[in-house]
């Protein structure tokens, strides 16, 4: 009879349990399989590692069950570990360059721009955009004897430059588009203020165009300045009357200057424009030609191309720019008094405050109250004539009897004072007490260039006359 197999002893099995517990603890500590190590040709490469097939946990328990057991199924070690060889040929070696020490950077200025609005203050304007009133205070102090923000306006611009700590830099304020004050700061840490006036350089530049209702509005249409249609205004005064020789249709060509100034941050801003150098108006009126001349350095003035002066005796009107609301005549139905008398004088009719200009030079007789011509303006000139300007809303300052005026100067302004029904300035002239139209007024032409200036005043207005007739009937923009 066959005897029973014998049980394996408990002995055995600890001392089976313990001999796989230290091939577990070495193979983990190498991080190989014996297979594995000899088959090894070179180092692993982080691809290889990455795309290596995980370890199934199940599969390992199955393969080695008194392992689980002894373990458990949450102590399941990880993936072994890469080897890692004794030595890397050098020629494999890559060695990462080393970054350069990085030097501190100084925080950037901070600017402050702006333009004040109406109804603004520096102080609201500033602490508007994040600045300190305690720093807005240091300005006003430093600014103090040079000038007083009290008189500040709508259109005044700023620039203010602080640093990292919030300490003033430097401070601009400018009252124009050329004049303002500079806030700088010394090495010591104190600050200077000083007036400063931007330096203009001129471009020469053509605008042409044609007249549809009035040459000022042409001039505006086209984008170019207001000043430069009241410019070109002033040199054809004497031979134009704009508010009454307009036509539409007319032909107009200016060339001039626009001066230019430079900015803060070096970029070049047109402030205005500068003198007319030469200009042409055909019209209705005829053909007016005009060049700008320097005789002497300095001291300059607009000729026609034969060399005469476009300067005449008398103004062609007291403003530069009007309606004739009516004309001189010998008979006419009074809008107020609503009787037919004589209206020795023309009306011109413009907005109140327009400047109105002494049409020639002379001495002022009378300015006061005078009934119906309300405000009045009584000048003398030479040879008996005397002129007349009424209905004004006000006088130039310190203007008074005795006073002599000069040709173009503003005596006063349009207003609609006595018996009016709207702003205007009732223009007269009287000669040896006698009223005259004032449109016959004699304008004898003045003197011409003297002899030893004419050979030079020939070449420029050729050379001008060129650059005028140079351009076609563009927009300004174009033009410029």
């Amino acid at each position: 009879m066959n005897r029973p197999a014998p049980s394996r002893r408990p002995s055995t099995i600890v001392l089976t349990l313990f001999a796989f517990g230290v091939c577990g603890v070495l193979a983990t500590l190498i991080g190989v399989h014996p297979s594995e190590s000899a088959n090894a040709t070179g180092p692993i490469q982080i691809d290889e590692i990455a795309a290596a097939t995980p370890v199934d946990p199940i599969a390992a328990i199955a393969a080695d069950p008194f392992a689980a057991d002894e373990a458990g199924i949450d102590s399941i070690p990880a993936e072994p570990a890469a080897a890692v060889p004794d030595s890397i040929p050098e020629d494999e070696v890559k060695t990462e360059p080393e970054a350069p020490a990085s030097e501190p950077q100084a925080a950037a200025p901070r600017v402050t721009e702006g333009v004040l609005e109406r109804g603004d203050t520096l102080v609201r304007s500033l602490t508007a955009q994040g600045v300190s009133r305690r720093a807005v205070d240091r300005i006003a102090r430093e600014m103090i004897g040079h000038y007083d923000f009290r008189h500040s306006q709508p259109g005044h611009g700023y620039r203010l430059v602080q640093n990292a700590a919030g300490e003033i830099e430097s401070f601009h304020y400018r009252i124009s588009p050329i004049i303002g004050y500079e806030l700088s700061r010394n090495p010591d840490g104190g600050y200077l203020v000083a007036r400063s006036e931007a330096e203009l350089w001129p471009r020469q530049a053509m605008i042409a165009g044609i007249v549809t209702t009035s040459l000022y509005g042409a001039i505006t249409d086209l984008g170019a300045a207001p000043q430069l249609a009241s410019d070109v205004t002033d040199v054809f005064a004497y031979d134009v009357d704009f508010s009454r020789m307009i036509r539409a249709g007319d032909e107009f060509r200016i060339l001039y200057e626009r001066l230019y100034r430079t900015d803060e941050d070096g970029n070049e801003v047109f402030v205005r424009p500068g003198r007319i150098l030469a200009a042409r108006y055909a019209g209705a009126s005829g053909e007016h030609t005009a060049v700008y001349f320097e005789s002497k350095e300095g001291r300059g003035g607009y000729y026609r191309p034969d060399g005469t002066t476009v300067q005449r005796e008398f103004l062609m009107a007291p403003v530069r720019y009007g309606r004739v609301s009516s004309r001189y005549a010998e008979a006419r139905r009074h809008p107020i008094l609503k009787i037919t008398r004589p209206h020795h004088g023309i009306d011109y009719a413009a907005p109140t405050g327009t400047p109105v200009f002494a049409v020639a030079s002379g001495e002022v007789v009378f300015d006061g109250w005078a009934g119906g011509f309300g405000n009045l303006v009584k000048i003398r000139h030479k040879n008996g004539y005397v002129s007349y300007y009424g209905h004004l809303s006000g006088f130039a300052d310190r203007l008074h009897v005795g006073q002599p005026v000069a040709q173009k100067q503003i005596i006063g302004y349009v207003g609609s004072t006595g018996l009016s029904t709207g702003p205007h300035v009732c223009f007269r002239v009287a000669k040896d007490g006698k009223y005259v139209n004032p449109v016959h007024l004699p304008t004898p032409e003045g003197p011409p260039l003297a002899e030893e200036v004419k050979r030079n005043f020939q070449a420029r207005r050729d050379s001008l006359l060129a650059s005028l007739d140079s351009g076609t009937l563009v927009a300004a923009d174009e033009a410029l």
